[in-house]
């Protein structure tokens, strides 16, 4: 029933569990995420089911303030956190599998209902975070693939 589903993928060409590993830690976030501008774990490290950590973004030129919490975990397969408070309530899934040439295909799926947003901005929502999404993981691509 969400208003908003965006999904955006990418390959990289990185072994799976280097890119996942990567991803997993929120300590990375702020390199790779274009509107992120700050984390604080709020459970110890490392990241598992139940995991929480308060993010900091700006997003259509608003401030946001919001918790995920991690809600499913399968190592190198896929990685699920989900947010029920602020005024964009969110689920953020990454899912990697192998490419034929030793890469990583990474999808990267945002989906929610942005309830601080009027329901006449949602198309424009929409379209920015499929932008914003699609600017992550090429900053993503670009910094994995850098590294080796």
């Amino acid at each position: 029933m969400a208003t908003v589903d965006v999904q955006v993928e990418t390959v990289i060409a990185r072994p799976r569990p280097v890119v996942a590993a990567y991803c997993c830690n929120p300590d990375n976030a702020t390199a790779w995420y274009v509107n992120i501008n700050a984390v604080q774990w709020e459970t110890p490290k490392p990241v598992q089911l139940g995991s929480r950590f308060a993010f900091t973004a700006t997003f259509l030129g608003r401030n946001l303030n919001y918790t995920y919490e991690v809600v499913d975990l399968v190592p190198d397969e896929r990685f699920v956190m989900r947010t029920a408070q602020g005024p964009f309530p969110m689920e953020t899934t990454y899912a990697w599998q192998d490419t034929p040439n030793g890469g990583t295909r990474m999808t990267l799926r945002n989906r929610g209902d942005p309830a601080g947003f009027s329901r006449l901005l949602k198309p424009l929502v929409t379209m920015a975070m499929k932008r914003a999404t699609a600017k992550d993981l090429a900053r993503l691509k670009s910094i994995l693939e850098a590294e080796h």
